[in-house]
């Protein structure tokens, strides 16, 4: 299956990057390069672009479509919570943009034997990776009804998670839970029949919460804004899409906390000088897709992309 991909906020996400021509920048999430092609096509023979994906057919996929551009990226196999690291080996210390397009690319969803969709019917994998061992296999096989319904609750903001948990474990006394619709079926029985119209399809908060828990999604997204505010030169930009709320709020919080410079708390002295936050953002409000994207692209529904500069 070819890695097909429609890019959300392509050009408000680049733009928002203020890309120097001779600038070294970083996608972590390479895909199908749609946005490092956009990146790619603004660099001169000066300027570099670093890919970051743990997905090989991304890799490979971009590979041949950024060779058709420019000789001048780098694409590397691995989650983005090493970006740091990888580019540190390869003599890069400070960076002049970042980008992160969070979330499952339309490929991922598409595929359905990866375990991504509630509409396909496969074996429970969810994995970015398919190098990694833990998958949702092992974790709704294996993990207590305690921890399930925790996971479901905390990334999911399921409201039905300790039944749909009680569910899963009450199926898997009986067989082991193999496949994404049975999975479905266990989430609909566990749903009120009243309450399963309410936020889309009933298995779509559960389906989320795996998928995160799986691939540590939240806990790799707060290491690697981090990294990326380190590696950030001066007038340098990040730039992160996000499509859930979960995500969205790491992302505000972060960015909040770096622009806000040190703060003062009651009883503590009060000196002359004050060291000045070393970020600004650009974006005080999340920007959304616009309608005639919205109109071709319904994943656009939920993303927000939001900007910070190093200054």
């Amino acid at each position: 299956m070819e890695f097909s991909h429609v890019s959300v906020l392509l050009n408000e996400s680049i733009e928002g990057l203020n890309i120097q021509s001779g600038g070294i920048y970083v996608d972590c999430t390479v895909g199908g390069a749609g946005h490092s092609s956009e990146i790619l096509k603004r660099l001169e023979s000066n300027g570099h672009l670093y890919g970051f994906d743990q997905d090989a057919v991304a890799i490979e996929t971009a590979r041949v479509r950024l060779s058709k551009i420019s000789p001048q990226f780098t694409l590397i196999h691995t989650n983005f919570r090493n970006m740091k690291k990888e580019l540190k080996d390869r003599g890069i210390e400070k960076v002049n943009g970042i980008l992160f397009d969070l979330g499952v690319s339309s490929y991922q969803f598409d595929n359905g034997e990866r375990g991504f969709s509630y509409n396909h019917d496969a074996v429970l994998d969810m994995r970015m990776d398919k190098r990694q061992d833990f998958n949702a296999y092992t974790l709704v096989n294996t993990w207590s009804e305690k921890d399930i319904a925790d996971i479901l609750f905390k990334y999911g903001e399921e409201k039905f998670s300790r039944q749909i948990a009680r569910k899963i474990i009450d199926f898997r006394k009986v067989k082991p839970l193999t496949t994404t619709f049975e999975l479905v079926d266990i989430i609909k029985s566990a749903i009120p029949s009243s309450k399963r119209k309410d936020g889309g399809h009933p298995a779509k908060r559960t389906f989320q919460a795996l998928r995160v828990a799986v691939n540590d999604e939240l806990n790799v997204l707060r290491h690697a804004l981090e990294d990326a505010l380190e590696l950030l030169d001066e007038g340098g930009r990040i730039s992160v899409i996000t499509f859930q709320s979960l995500e969205d709020r790491i992302v505000k919080e972060t960015f909040k906390d770096a622009s806000s410079g040190p703060s003062w708390k009651r009883g503590m002295p009060i000196t002359m000088t004050t060291e000045a936050a070393k970020f600004k953002l650009i974006t005080k409000h999340p920007i959304v897709a616009s309608d005639s994207e919205l109109e071709n692209n319904n994943r656009a529904h939920s993303a927000k992309l939001r900007i910070i500069e190093k200054i």
